[in-house]
């Protein structure tokens, strides 16, 4: 029941990001000169070390449930040895992926603004920080369900179905998140 609940508020925010997109585009067509000369200011070789950063992260998840489902939660092996890594330490590096590709958005963040681009500057502005800035808030709400989930598997004395549960219904959110930065990230950085 937790993974059906998990796959309907997903489709409401999809319905959530879908109506950002089309706000994105319908500003856009009636600005393109707009547009055009602030996309001129995006780092796209950044942002898309950024994007690989984050999409790298969701296969580090997959690995994580994969562990789970085999009812592993630790490793069983050094820390070298990643084929015996276990779900915390494949969420731990989830995490840490994660983490540096919101550092990366507050670094470009920060360089837009410096040049000039900010929410209240132009309709461009408002709809970049829009965008990025509402997808950073659920990568943000994705680092804080992994710290959960692993906060419970190193509490319980026993891994639990349940914790396998939980740990997939994570990485459905987490593969949610990938893929919605996938479509954002070609809009803002590629499309032109």
């Amino acid at each position: 029941m937790v993974s059906v609940g998990t796959i309907i508020w997903l489709s409401s925010e999809l319905m959530f990001f879908a109506a950002l997109f089309a706000s994105y585009f319908t500003i856009r067509s009636v600005s393109p000169d707009l547009w055009e000369q602030n996309t001129q200011l995006l780092d796209v070789p950044f942002a898309l070390t950024n994007t690989t950063i984050l999409v790298l992260s969701s296969l580090t998840c997959q690995l994580g449930v994969f562990a789970a489902e085999r009812g592993q939660a630790g490793r069983t092996g050094s820390l070298l040895q990643f084929k015996l890594w276990g779900l915390r330490e494949w969420f731990i590096l989830t995490y840490v992926m994660g983490a540096i590709f919101v550092a990366g958005q507050a670094v470009e963040y920060a360089t837009l603004i410096q040049e000039g681009v900010t929410i209240q500057d132009s309709a461009y502005g408002t709809m970049f920080y829009l965008t990025t800035g509402f997808h950073g808030i659920h990568v943000v709400g994705g680092l804080i369900a992994f710290l959960l989930v692993l906060g419970r598997t190193y509490l319980a004395r026993k891994f639990t179905h349940e914790q396998a549960v939980s740990a997939i219904v994570v990485s459905y959110y987490w593969h949610f998140v990938d893929v919605v930065w996938i479509g954002l990230f070609a809009t803002i950085y590629l499309v032109k």
